[in-house]
This record gives C-alpha cells, sequence and structure tokens, in this order.
C-alpha cells in the first residue's frame, strides 16, 4: 500500500457525520454504518439511553401517525421544525427505530458490461465517471454478491414510447454524421431547436450510447418484473431532465421514463423517488397527468438554477394532480435535515399510495465536495435515504445520476450497492489501478461541508405543511 500515507490515523466520526467530534458516541455510529447496519443505535449500552429516548419522542411523537392523523401533525409542525434546526446528525438516529430493518441481503441484479462501460465513460460532460464507479465496486469485490446482468440495447419502438420521432429522426442523423465532433458542431443552428447545443452538445454515435444506457435500465426493470431479483442497479443510468421532444441538462434520452414505462407492463402504482440536485423535470412531465405514477422530487430551488422547476406548488394536472410531489430546498441543507424531511414524505406518501415497486434516482452532486456546491450532503446522508426506501422491502430499481466529484461519486454508489448488497465495507479502499483518485486520504470518506444552511425553520415548516396538505387530496 504504497500510495497510503504510513502514519495516517483518522477518527472514524469524520467519515460521514458533520459533526466530525470525535466522541465515543460518534464513533459508534459510524462503526455501525462500515458494519453495514445505517440504523443501528449507540446506545443499548449507554447509561444516558433515557435521555435518547426522550429525544427521539420529541423528535417522532409528531410524525408517528402521519398516515392516520394528517391534521394533528400539521399543527405539530412548527414544533417538528424547531427541532430539526436543534439537533445534530447523533440525536436524529433514534428516529428510524421506526424503520423496519433492513434484510441481511437482497437479491440484487447489476447491470453492466464492457461496452456500457466503456461508452458511457466517453460521454463529454461525465468523462472517465463510469470505469471510477465500477472499478471501485469491483476492487471491494461486490460482483462476487450480486448477479451481473448484460444490457442490451433500447429498440426504436421502445424509445419512441416516449420520445417523438422528429426529436428521434434528428438525433439519429446527427449522431451518425462524420462532420460533427466534440468541438465543433456544423449542425449547431438546427440542433437547437432540439436541445442539442450549451449543455447537451452533439457527440458521435451519442444516439446509440444512449440507446445502450437505457436498455440497460429497461433490463433491469424486467428484473424486477420477472421477481428475478429484489434490487436491481443501473448505475450508468438516471437521465432524468430529457423531454419528449428535446434534450436537456446533459440528458438526451430519458432512459427512466422508458424503465417505467416498462416495468407498467406488470406493476399499477409505481413510485419515482428523486434526491438528485436538479429536479427531476423530465420524468415529473412525463408522468404529470396520471395517478399510476407518482413522482417525488427532492433538489435545490433557487432562482436561476437549472432546471427552474419543481416548486411545492408543482403538483401534476388532471388526472394526475396532487402525484407529482415537490420538495424545493435551499443551499446548505445537511444529513440530519435532509433525512428527516425525506422520512416525514416518504412515509406519507407510502400511506397515501400504496406503491408497488420503487424507481430511485441517486444523483450524487448533492454531495458537499461537488462542483455544484450546494448541499452539505454526505453519502451516507444519501445511504439513509436509499436504506429507507429499501426498508420497504419493494422491488427497487436504482440509478445513477448527477455527480461531478467523480470519486465521491464512486463511493457513495459503491456504498449503495454494498448496502442492497448486504455487505461490510472496510473503511481502507482496496489497492486497484484507479487508486490515486482517491487521494489522499484514500478511504470511503466524504465529509459535510460548512456552508451556511439557507433552509430557516420557517421556510421548512411552511414547506413541509404544503407537501402534506397536498398529499392529503389523495
Amino acid at each position: 500500500k504504497s500510495l497510503r500515507s504510513e502514519n495516517k490515523v483518522k477518527s472514524l466520526s469524520t467519515i460521514m457525520l458533520p459533526c466530525g467530534k470525535g466522541s465515543d458516541e460518534n464513533k459508534a455510529i459510524h462503526s455501525s454504518y462500515i458494519n453495514n447496519d445505517p440504523f443501528a443505535l449507540p446506545h443499548d449500552e449507554d447509561p444516558a439511553k433515557d435521555k435518547c429516548d426522550s429525544t427521539k419522542r420529541k423528535f417522532c411523537d409528531a410524525s408517528k401517525d402521519l398516515g392516520r392523523d394528517l391534521k394533528r401533525f400539521m399543527g405539530a409542525m412548527p414544533e417538528v421544525n424547531e427541532r430539526i434546526h436543534q439537533v445534530d446528525d447523533a440525536e436524529v438516529l433514534p428516529t428510524v427505530t421506526e424503520i423496519k430493518k433492513l434484510k441481511t441481503a437482497y437479491r440484487v441484479a447489476y447491470v453492466h458490461s464492457q461496452e456500457l462501460l466503456e461508452k458511457t465513460n466517453e460521454l463529454i460532460r461525465i468523462k472517465g465517471r463510469a470505469e471510477l464507479v465500477h472499478s471501485l465496486i469491483n476492487a471491494f469485490g461486490l460482483l462476487r454478491y450480486i448477479k451481473v446482468v448484460s444490457p442490451r440495447v433500447a429498440t426504436d419502438v421502445e424509445v419512441l414510447g416516449f420520445h417523438c420521432l422528429d426529436y428521434i429522426t434528428f438525433l439519429q442523423s446527427v449522431s451518425a454524421s462524420e462532420d460533427i465532433d466534440d468541438s465543433y458542431n456544423p449542425l449547431d443552428k438546427d440542433a437547437e431547436n432540439y436541445g442539442l447545443s450549451y449543455d447537451c452538445p452533439v457527440q458521435k454515435g451519442i444516439y446509440e450510447t444512449c440507446c445502450l444506457i437505457s436498455g440497460a435500465t429497461i433490463v433491469a426493470a424486467e428484473k424486477l418484473i420477472d421477481n428475478s431479483a429484489d434490487v436491481a442497479i443501473n448505475w450508468y443510468g438516471g437521465w432524468h431532465h430529457a423531454k419528449r421532444d428535446s434534450a436537456s441538462g446533459f440528458c438526451y434520452i430519458n432512459d427512466i421514463v422508458l424503465g417505467i414505462l416498462k416495468l407498467r407492463e406488470k406493476f399499477d402504482r409505481i413510485l419515482y423517488v428523486d434526491i438528485d440536485l436538479h429536479h427531476g423535470d423530465g420524468v415529473e412531465e412525463a408522468f404529470c397527468m396520471t395517478p399510476k405514477v407518482m413522482t417525488v422530487s427532492f433538489h435545490k430551488y433557487v432562482h436561476g438554477f437549472f432546471p427552474g422547476s419543481g416548486a411545492v406548488d408543482d403538483v401534476g394536472m388532471g388526472k394526475g394532480t396532487f402525484y407529482s410531489v415537490n420538495l424545493p430546498l435551499l443551499d446548505g441543507i445537511k444529513d440530519a435535515e435532509f433525512f428527516a424531511i425525506f422520512s416525514r414524505v416518504m412515509q406519507l406518501v407510502r400511506d397515501k399510495f400504496q406503491p408497488q415497486v420503487i424507481v430511485m434516482q441517486c444523483g450524487a452532486d448533492g454531495l458537499s465536495s461537488d462542483p455544484m456546491a450546494s448541499f452539505n450532503l454526505t453519502h451516507m446522508g444519501i445511504a439513509r435515504c436509499v436504506g429507507l426506501m429499501l426498508s420497504w422491502n419493494l422491488p427497487t430499481l436504482l440509478l445513477g445520476g448527477g455527480g461531478y466529484n467523480f470519486a465521491n461519486t464512486a463511493r457513495c454508489w459503491t456504498f449503495l450497492t454494498s448496502l442492497a448488497a448486504g455487505k461490510k465495507l472496510p473503511l481502507d479502499i482496496p489497492e486497484h489501478e484507479n487508486l490515486p483518485a482517491y487521494g489522499s486520504d484514500f478511504e470511503m470518506s466524504t465529509t459535510a461541508g460548512n456552508r451556511k444552511d439557507c433552509n430557516l425553520k420557517q421556510y421548512l415548516a411552511n414547506l413541509m405543511t404544503k407537501v402534506f396538505r397536498n398529499l392529503s387530496n389523495i
């Protein structure tokens, strides 16, 4: 381990916990995470257990009966949100005792092929990321515990099940053109009409690459349909911005929509959950008029931030009214607040919608280290949310998404893979060809940021009240 510092000594508490105080309690909390039990509590042998239980009761009483007594919950919201801003991560942990424990391991289907890796690895906006993600999963030996499934290319018929013919015809033509390279596009004027400029540059072979990525998501959905897997993973997918008639936000073909359409062949109620930093606008627009698919998005929402949609009052339309749920958040939110909001909203969503299958976009651009520089999340904050959804024991499709600090995105998605597989991960990253990318500590560590949290208690109180009022109409 020549690349490691021989005298490196770090407290476990610095890995996922924003407080980073190095206390015994924080070490115990993090130790439970390393042992792949994200809902374990460090208080079993703690003489202060009674105090912890009291904190738990104060923090949870207002939400334990969400589905049965919405009115009483809404009346308690100011107190709940007051508590959200008084507790740290260690205090928030007792709230998860209400969550059913994860299975020891799920049957996991992991969609991968060398061709899929190589093609995704060449996408301009995420060039090199796919290799880091897969190689880290492989380095930890996780492929021995999950079933690797080969993707296939999505057919034109499948793609046209959502996207319009004119857009796909044009995308096919520019994708095959010999005159287009990464630096110059002679068709820019026409391409702009279909969103193929600026954030979605034309790239040779882009249509074929997107069809392979979309086919991977469809294959993952098929594994849930035929019950050969409990959890299906496609970290190459998650392109949630693509619209019916245009590319948008680095996304050309909306593999998520295609995957959900495949799942609709069996399931009547599909829950889509999006924790990417950006609003999942393409998926929401696709299903905003149907009660068969509920979309729930937790995202940054400030003036001038892409895509500019996802206000709390955006609730769908027609028969789909109130089946679009949006949690617009401001800069600086941390793991504790994010999970507190996520868990309460998702419990009511579960009670009201009664989903049969879950599709979750796990974008990692909300990590504090991401170049987007917005949220203060660690990958444990994301893991808590994913762990909660897995604990429902429903067929679950996990997809990638944003994440532009590639090393930390790889850390995050590798940890989520281990969570689904029920396998422990050591703190140190194993020796492999991409180890230098994880310097200088070479650990599975992501740290919380110290950006100002702009999510004031009154803002969160108002937000949650509106969301619960909307859901009460279902």
